[in-house]
């Protein structure tokens, strides 16, 4: 088996929703394991200069057509969320914590998370909301909302997001296989085809 994959996203982009419903079969198909690593986006954009795609103009247009149209072609469930962007600090503060403890787990309440987001349209970036998700997937209510405050779990989510722009993340979703770094879910099919390959 080789190195695993890394698959750096933001609770807040649908690209990451999206991919994080194929990326570990694709991986699983070559023998690979995937690391899940939820940044924030908005501390690598204040390195890029850009903005949420919702606030830019045109661009803003484009993604509330094309979510859709992608939700469409995969089949899966997509509801345009009443808050976007949302901010994802709480969500990702969760799952840092949780893999700490059950990396598994804390790939379950990723997807639930996100498909709270973006399958049902449900605004997630409150303590409360996160909390609530998390107790639906059987983890205990008080531990998750004392780990949001927790300040190795902030930390740890600081350093991650620190990671990420150090290895030249700068968007969501982002795959980075041996070194060899792949931006959007629209680079799956690319991804999957650099594993076959073994690179070209």
């Amino acid at each position: 088996m080789g190195a695993p994959i890394d698959f750096y996203f933001d609770f807040a982009s649908p690209y990451g929703y999206f991919a994080s419903l194929r990326i570990d079969a694709i991986a699983a198909r070559h023998g690979r394991a995937v690391v899940w690593r939820p940044i924030l986006l908005g501390a690598v954009f204040k390195v890029t200069g850009m903005k949420p795609n919702m606030q830019q103009p045109l661009r803003g247009d484009y993604l509330k057509h094309d979510v859709h149209r992608i939700a469409r072609r995969l089949g899966v469930p997509f509801t345009w969320p009443a808050v976007m962007p949302i901010l994802g600090v709480s969500a990702s503060r969760a799952y840092w914590w949780l893999e700490g403890r059950d990396p598994a787990a804390a790939r379950r309440l990723a997807g639930a998370l996100y498909h709270a987001h973006w399958g049902e349209g449900l605004d997630i970036s409150s303590a409360e909301a996160v909390t609530g998700i998390a107790a639906a997937q059987g983890l205990d209510a008080a531990e998750v909302a004392a780990s949001l405050q927790d300040p190795v779990v902030k930390e740890r989510l600081r350093q991650e997001t620190d990671g990420a722009i150090k290895r030249g993340v700068f968007g969501a979703p982002f795959i980075i296989v041996d070194g060899e770094p792949f931006w959007g879910s629209d680079r799956l099919e690319m991804v999957d085809a650099w594993l076959e390959a073994g690179g070209w």
